[in-house]
């Protein structure tokens, strides 16, 4: 299980602050890990880190984003160790798409074999980096940024919910459950 927390601001409240309030409220989802991205001025930014929110807060300052949207997330292990490499948000190779992620991925293994010999380059062991390379895929095969996100999914096999926030679509988060229950 996993907790996964995204906002968009109109206030003069900094957005690091509102997120990394809205993410330890989901601290019971997962405590393996936390991590936060954010959009400004066309960059996405992100900080994560393995262990408890509070004790990465102190290392890494969570509250400290720029922009008025970001996306979040605390992570209950299940691909890959607890470690910071397996901490979410992931990117695509270009750093332009950032994803969180609840679930599982049942045929991850098979797709990042191929999108490895398309040439993506991988930097955790979890399910979850597979999606941002998959909508970057697509792109590569002309669909626009919906699109792309739509026909990546279509691939991916098992229950998941998740956030992703991209350069290729500013000021937007786009928010996806598939077999999930309310």
């Amino acid at each position: 299980m996993c907790g996964i927390f995204g906002v968009i601001s109109n206030q003069d409240t900094p957005i690091g602050s509102i997120v990394l309030e809205g993410i330890k409220r989901l601290e019971y989802r997962g405590y393996d890990s936390v991590g936060i991205a954010s959009q400004f001025n066309g960059k996405i930014f992100v900080k994560k880190d393995s262990g408890k929110i509070n004790d990465v807060h102190k290392k890494i300052k969570l509250d400290d984003f720029p922009g008025n949207i970001a996306i979040a997330h605390t992570r209950w292990a299940t691909h890959g160790a607890p470690i910071k490499e397996n901490s979410h948000p992931h990117l695509d190779c270009s750093n332009k798409i950032a994803v969180v992620h609840n679930g599982i991925i049942e045929n991850f293994m098979t797709l990042k074999e191929e999108l490895i010999q398309r040439g993506h380059n991988f930097k955790s062991d979890t399910d979850t980096e597979i999606i941002p390379h998959l909508i970057e895929e697509k792109m590569k095969e002309g669909l626009d940024f919906k699109d792309s996100i739509i026909e990546a999914l279509k691939i991916c096999k098992g229950s998941y919910g998740l956030a992703i926030l991209s350069l290729y679509l500013p000021d937007t988060i786009i928010a996806v459950r598939k077999n999930f229950r309310l």
